[in-house]
């Protein structure tokens, strides 16, 4: 046991980004492992390619995800498309949207604690990927609402979430 500013830090049997790689390796997901607290994972989505980047924090004890995709937000569009991202953020009940202006992207941000020398399951990491790819499938078409048809956020939200029931 090692202690980082007066709190204790379990050692681990594994690496919370192993289970990482053998969930890819599983979904034949192309993966890159930059190093032994990082790796980058490629998913192709229904909307878009979605680049998730998995970070193992051990001052925090915390496996971080980001969820990103490519979205070119113009600058006259940019506080409308950060309105979307407070309304989306309020219905969350975990994780968060952020913009990344410099980036040309849009992300989903996740932490999965660990504290106390919890273990990673491949099961908690199959479904911290899928809340975030669940997430930015079901708001995507919004943030198109919002940059490429000039909606409000208000009415991008309320097409996004609009559910059609029964058969025509």
């Amino acid at each position: 046991m090692r202690t980082i500013e007066n709190m204790e830090i379990q050692e681990r049997r594994e690496n919370p980004v192993d289970v990482i790689e053998l969930v890819a390796s599983s979904h034949e997901w192309e993966f890159e492992r930059f190093c032994d607290d990082e790796i980058a994972v490629a998913v192709i989505g229904r909307c878009t390619e979605y680049s998730v980047s998995f970070s193992w924090l051990e001052e925090c004890e915390a496996l971080h995800l980001g969820c990103a995709f490519d979205f070119d937000v113009p600058e006259n569009r940019e506080v409308e498309v950060l309105r979307l991202l407070a309304k989306i953020n309020e219905q969350l009940l975990v994780g968060h949207f952020d913009l990344w202006p410099k980036e040309n992207a849009v992300m989903f941000r996740h932490s999965l604690l660990l504290s106390g020398g919890a273990e990673a399951t491949s099961h908690q990491a199959e479904r911290l990927l899928g809340v975030a790819l669940e997430n930015c499938e079901r708001f995507y078409q919004a943030f198109h609402f919002v940059v490429q048809g000039g909606k409000t956020a208000g009415e991008a939200l309320a097409w996004s979430l609009f559910e059609t029931v029964g058969n025509a």
